[in-house]
């Protein structure tokens, strides 16, 4: 049996590096680049330097953004006495299309999982804390996933924010468990922020 060119195999193995992307579709996309005119590859190409060289995290929020701080850290309009801790900047991007919030965000930049060796100081718990103790924060809403994770992170930053005086609140539990907040619809993510309990 020939073995696919150098070129092939290289793109079908950086493919499957990505999430929820397997040896087979790896080779569908290698392969539906490979029969295009060559103006989708290049296209493609071009968006990922360009999204490598103008998108950096905000220092404030660790959100993504173009300019720093982002949009949203330095909308005056915003509720700065509200800060909504979240996983992944995808997160951000799903509330922002409730209409609903209109405080600040955090985001770690993932969960605690000490099986795959994510503990406390590979996330931006420092930088919320310190964000906290300026002390115009009054309520932080932690809106971590719904799973095992994110239930962990969640319990962990309330542990945490006790001794600062500040009210930890945590989404209703309309939201599934087990699931991630970018696949929630927005009529569900809007009650589940109605609904939010004390911790």
């Amino acid at each position: 049996m020939q073995a696919a060119p150098e070129p092939i195999n290289r793109l079908i193995e950086e493919f499957t590096k990505l999430p929820s992307i397997g040896p087979r579709s790896a080779a569908r996309l290698t392969f539906f680049l490979l029969r295009g005119d060559g103006q989708q590859a290049q296209s493609l190409a071009e968006a990922i330097l360009e999204m490598r060289e103008k998108i950096r995290f905000c220092s404030i929020c660790f959100n993504i953004t173009e300019h720093d701080p982002c949009a949203i850290c330095a909308n005056p309009s915003r509720d700065r006495n509200l800060i909504c801790v979240l996983e992944e900047p995808l997160d951000v991007l799903k509330i922002e299309g409730t209409g609903i919030y209109k405080g600040l965000y955090h985001v770690l930049g993932g969960a605690l999982n000490p099986l795959e060796g994510i503990m406390a100081d590979d996330l931006k718990i420092k930088e919320l804390l310190n964000r906290v103790r300026s002390g115009e924060v009054e309520e932080v809403i932690l809106a971590t996933n719904p799973n095992m994770e994110g239930d962990a992170t969640a319990m962990y930053l309330q542990r945490q924010l006790e001794p600062l005086g500040v009210k930890a609140t945590r989404l209703a539990r309309g939201l599934s468990v087990g699931s991630d907040i970018e696949y929630v619809d927005e009529v569900t993510l809007t009650r589940a922020f109605e609904g939010r309990r004390a911790m």
